[in-house]
């Protein structure tokens, strides 16, 4: 249940709000900046709120907040719906017995990692996350909720980069994306 209700009613172009980092981390990368919106707070209260408003539209149980930037706006949803928040992480950063997947990414591959206590059966999940570029990462964290035969109802982004098509490795789930480049 939401601490306060607030449904957003008007469109906000965080297109424009969105800095591009030329050439980083690499020559011939446009870094969209996300840092550009919580640096602004009526742009980051737009985000939360429209991620908000889906969360209690799909009747969320948990977030699944991606290890780093997710965490931002997770943090703030979860505050505002009174959700529990669980984080996947890079792997070796976690305690306890945890669950991993590898998965390929933009500039190499990588591992992430979840508790196994931290969700349990039947849950319904959303991930929240700043960027949807190739979907491996968001695709690594729906196979590790799957694993712990939980559901991915949501996927939520800031970003995404449609030319990368990320959003085809999230099949099974509604994908949410607040700007498009």
């Amino acid at each position: 249940m939401s601490f306060y209700n607030h449904t957003i009613s008007r469109v906000m172009d965080l297109a424009a709000i969105i800095r591009t980092i030329p050439d980083f981390p690499k020559p011939g990368i446009q870094f969209k900046d996300i840092e550009s919106i919580t640096e602004n707070p009526e742009a980051f209260r737009y985000v939360i709120d429209s991620f908000s408003d889906k969360v209690q539209e799909l009747k969320v149980d948990k977030l699944l907040v991606l290890d780093a930037r997710g965490f931002l706006f997770g943090a703030a949803i979860g505050y505002k719906e009174g959700l529990p928040i669980v984080m996947a992480r890079k792997k070796g950063k976690l305690g306890g017995e945890t669950v991993t997947e590898s998965y390929s990414l933009e500039y190499g591959d990588a591992t992430v990692e979840l508790q196994k206590t931290a969700i349990s059966k039947g849950d319904r999940v959303a991930i929240i996350d700043d960027l949807l570029a190739t979907g491996g990462t968001a695709s690594a964290a729906s196979s590790l909720i799957e694993k712990l035969d939980a559901h991915v109802v949501l996927c939520a982004f800031v970003i995404e980069l449609d030319a990368l098509n990320g959003r085809l490795q999230l099949p099974d789930s509604e994908v949410h994306s607040l700007v498009h480049f």
